[in-house]
């Protein structure tokens, strides 16, 4: 068995299930006899896209304010960075918000 990761990734409620799918579909939340495991949660994202940014909401010095999901999954590393390009694939950000770091699970 690979090392675990947590994976934490941010998103628009509109591309939560579109983010969910790719990242599953990349290996992220295999538990056992189950694939595609993960919690989610809702929450508020804030931003101020910097000059030159290109974002999907908003404009260029403007605060924002956006309804998000907060999305958490355990990934094996031998498929994190298979899961980290999907999700950026399905992501609609420019610059997704999401973080990673290795856990200690028992199998």
């Amino acid at each position: 068995m690979s090392p675990l990761h947590a994976l934490v990734i941010y998103v628009p409620d509109s591309h939560a299930g579109a983010v969910l799918s790719a990242i599953g579909d990349a290996g992220a939340g295999r538990l056992g006899g189950y694939t595609h495991c993960s919690f989610t949660s809702p929450g508020t994202g804030r931003f101020t896209p910097l000059p030159g940014a290109r974002p999907y909401i908003g404009k260029a010095g403007e605060p924002q304010e956006v309804s998000e999901i907060r999305i958490e999954c355990l990934v094996e590393e031998d498929v994190l960075d298979a899961v980290v390009q999907g999700l950026r694939r399905a992501h609609p950000y420019e610059e997704p918000a999401f973080m990673s770091w290795p856990v200690n699970g028992h199998r």
